[in-house]
């Protein structure tokens, strides 16, 4: 997980360069705005976190013992990812 000051960073450098591109236009305070895309940026991070967590039980439990970070569990455990993504609809497939 990122820090508050880390997360609050990223949501300010997002919320600028939606206003330098002119991609949304505010008619009152930013703080609103601001405060939503902190909220999703933590959501995203504990969804993250939650696949991350299933992925890797997964792996604990193939009947295969893999090794953290061997080549074959870094394939595994990002194919698992990938399809945990896919299933919450984080990415298409």
């Amino acid at each position: 997980m990122l820090s508050d000051d880390k997360i609050t960073h990223l949501s300010n450098l997002v919320l600028k360069g939606l206003l330098e591109k002119k991609l949304i236009k505010l008619k009152e305070e930013d703080g609103i705005v601001r405060k939503e895309i902190r909220r999703s940026i933590v959501e995203e991070l504990k969804i993250g976190e939650e696949i991350d967590q299933i992925v890797r039980k997964k792996l604990q439990s193939s009947s295969k013992k893999l090794v953290e970070g061997s080549p074959e569990w870094e394939i595994l455990y990002k194919k698992f990812f990938r399809e945990e993504e896919i299933k919450r609809g984080r990415i298409a497939e």
